[in-house]
């Protein structure tokens, strides 16, 4: 078994680092620069989707694959709503940093988070019809969040104007509604600009309606176009991370290790649930959605469950604690709280994570119960359970209060796997046990040190 699992993890890991290594493969995709030509070579990236840890983890990719090819302009094509602010930072700062030229081109919006990205580029091109700004943080029900945020936004976005030449003062108007500029914006109103407007102030070079369009205002004329492809992990990332994958995980997790519970050993069970554990988890962590914390405390939540199984006799606070930091654990890691700030998670995520980890746990935990039903009595396993009359010919006995007060002091073996309960043979006889130190093997030497509950509970001799 220790065979097949090595193999199992090793054939994983080398799926893992196939899909990591392969390179997008894109039908405008040409050759990067070399001395023989002197095409100006354009890396497009889109940015059209909400702003978090998906696009921020492909963006670091794309600008990663623009340097490799040796772009000479990185163009972000835009069209977002925005959406979080700590990965929106962290995009700017990487355009900021960039030693590559970054243009931007607004399709159709750059609201919110979009304008702090727009901001950073050293160009800003805008579609007719497109618009720039309303950068006030909200959550997703729209929901204005404290001043700590607004504040840290107005922050950033001033500064970002500033690094790359554009008024502040307008900058941080698009979060902070009490800024008031002639002209321009009245007190009480976030400021969005339009094309037309953002050109008029400073904050777009010019309009165009494609990709060729912005080339031809940015006077490229021989120009060559590699676009950003999404790997085969990427696209298995996005599939892993949906809902019904996700909830599917979770019940292969809970279902191995309900299995695993009943029976020794590091078996089929155990695989299943770490296989699904890895696949739950590693694509949220990829997504930056799961914290390294939030996984430690699924697995510190297993470690309190496993001692409330196999230490303590009973069902208690341990065990309660371990199932609470699990399903805990499984929640956290499906929303976007940074630390133990929830501000920015909205209700309607919030409740989607409940009921995705929830709607797993009501379909698994009975279902695991059925099927194991069924698996342990079925005739193929039959001959794994002690599934036949304990007749006292062949040395079963029941334990009265007296019996069982004299057996106190004495050893015996094993007859099964104490973990913590199961039985033990004392001279010729077997009794009901429970183990007060845990798991013990069959055949191995028990004393019995007190009788309780019908019960003996014994210890390693």
């Amino acid at each position: 078994m220790k065979k097949i699992f090595t193999l199992i993890l090793t054939l994983i890991y080398f799926t893992i680092r196939v899909f990591a290594d392969s390179t997008p493969v894109s039908s405008d995709t040409i050759k990067p620069n070399s001395s023989t030509t002197e095409k100006t070579s354009v890396y497009v990236f889109d940015i059209k989707e909400e702003i978090g840890p998906p696009i921020w983890r492909k963006m670091q990719k794309a600008f990663k694959q623009a340097e490799e090819s040796k772009a000479d302009l990185i163009l972000l094509h835009i069209n977002t709503y925005g959406g979080m602010v700590i990965h929106a930072d962290s995009m700017r700062t990487k355009i900021l940093h960039s030693e590559i030229p970054v243009f931007a081109f607004i399709d159709n919006n750059a609201a919110s988070a979009g304008a702090l990205i727009s901001i950073a580029c050293d160009s800003i091109y805008m579609r007719t019809g497109a618009n720039i700004g309303a950068a006030t943080v909200v959550d997703q029900e729209g929901e204005v969040l404290p001043d700590k945020y607004q504040s840290y936004m107005r922050s950033t976005m001033r500064s970002t104007a500033e690094a790359t030449g554009r008024n502040p003062n307008i900058a941080e108007a698009m979060v902070d509604p009490s800024i008031y500029i002639e002209g321009i914006i009245d007190s009480g109103k976030v400021l969005t600009f339009t094309a037309k407007e953002a050109m008029v102030h400073g904050f777009c070079e010019g309009m165009a309606e494609d990709i060729e369009g912005v080339l031809r205002l940015s006077k490229i004329d021989d120009y060559k176009i590699i676009r950003f492809e999404p790997t085969r992990l990427d696209n298995i990332i996005s599939w892993l991370i949906s809902p019904a994958v996700s909830g599917i995980l979770i019940m292969l997790i809970i279902g191995g290790i309900y299995f695993e519970l009943q029976s020794p050993g590091l078996g089929l069970p155990s695989i299943v649930a770490i296989v699904g554990a890895l696949l739950y988890f590693a694509p949220l962590y990829l997504e930056g959605l799961a914290a390294n914390w939030e996984i430690l405390v699924f697995f510190a939540g297993i470690i309190l469950l496993g001692i409330e199984i196999f230490a303590l006799p009973g069902f208690g606070v341990a065990g309660i604690s371990g199932i609470i930091l699990m399903v805990s654990s499984l929640i956290l890691s499906l929303i976007g709280n940074v630390g133990f700030d929830f501000d920015p998670v909205s209700a309607s995520r919030a409740t989607e994570a409940v009921l995705i980890v929830f709607t797993a746990l009501l379909i698994a935990i009975p279902l695991s119960v059925f099927l194991g039903y069924r698996f342990l009595n079925s005739s193929f396993f039959g001959r794994l359970a002690l599934n036949t009359i304990q007749e006292t010919s062949q040395g079963y006995s029941s334990v009265d209060v007296a019996a069982g007060n004299n057996l106190v002091g004495k050893t015996g073996t094993a007859f099964t796997v104490l973990r913590p309960s199961g039985k033990i043979l004392i001279d010729g006889e077997v009794y009901d046990a429970a183990s007060l130190t845990g798991y013990i093997e069959k055949n191995e030497h028990v004393k019995v040190i007190k009788f309780e509950t019908a019960q003996l509970i014994v210890i390693k001799a």
